[in-house]
């Protein structure tokens, strides 16, 4: 609810600039800075830092519901940088002094899991030695729900049955998530509390299968391969951690 209410100046953003901002770009400034407090890290401690900031974002209602009021909008200087997808991550760093990589990610459905990976990375290779990382979407535009209809891809009851043989459809959720990712080692020097440890990920695409949309059962499989070798870890030792 209220996704077009929060507090602009807290992020130095004036109420005209903010009128005309994507909620996905508010959002994820909100989040930003929660997720930081929650790691025990100040946010203004970060300004000139190799920060990065990776963010899923794969619809852009809020920018087509502008285009439909196109008429009716004034078009000022903030229109670009408030429905750009790019500036949902920059805005971040923008806010934040941070200095590190900082991009919306667009790969559909694996979008923010994508931007994960991509914060993995940019740390094992030293570009970054913090990073921010996860999604955000928002359905706003109902055009978007009769063009995912058309193609088949909507679930006629509206549940989502992944890995179901009873699968018929996916079904589009909405919301924002944000979570802070630092080397093990980086994360006990500073005392950070550390909820999970990434092993390893891995990513690919379905290639030619019977469908644009559909998916590649043995390209998804050479994924999760290549994820356990990265890992060093072996399959079944996942499915004990499981139970």
């Amino acid at each position: 609810d209220d996704v077009d209410l929060f507090d602009p100046l807290f992020f130095g953003i004036s109420p005209r600039e903010a009128r005309v901002i994507d909620p996905q770009q508010r959002l994820v400034l909100e989040l930003a800075w929660e997720a930081l407090e929650d790691a025990g890290i100040a946010p203004g401690s970060l300004a000139g830092s190799d920060t990065g900031v990776f963010v899923g974002a794969s619809w852009s209602d809020y920018s087509a519901l502008a285009h439909q009021a196109a008429p009716h909008l004034e078009i000022g200087p903030h229109v670009a940088t408030g429905m750009h997808d790019s500036i949902i991550a920059n805005r971040v760093s923008y806010a934040l002094g941070l200095q590190g990589p900082s991009m919306a990610v667009d790969t559909a459905c694996s979008s923010s899991l994508v931007a994960v990976h991509l914060a993995c990375q940019s740390l094992w290779s030293g570009e970054s030695d913090l990073a921010l990382a996860g999604g955000v979407t928002l359905n706003l535009f109902g055009p978007h729900y009769l063009a995912m209809n058309e193609i088949g891809a909507l679930s006629p009851d509206g549940r989502c049955k992944a890995f179901d043989a009873r699968a018929d459809g996916m079904v589009r959720g909405e919301g924002a998530a944000l979570v802070v990712v630092t080397p093990l080692r980086v994360a006990l020097e500073r005392g950070l509390p550390v909820y999970c440890l990434i092993r390893g990920s891995a990513v690919n695409n379905d290639g030619l299968s019977n469908g644009l949309t559909a998916p590649n059962p043995s390209a998804q499989e050479a994924l999760l391969r290549s994820a356990y070798q990265r890992a060093d870890l072996s399959p079944w030792l996942v499915n004990l951690m499981g139970e």
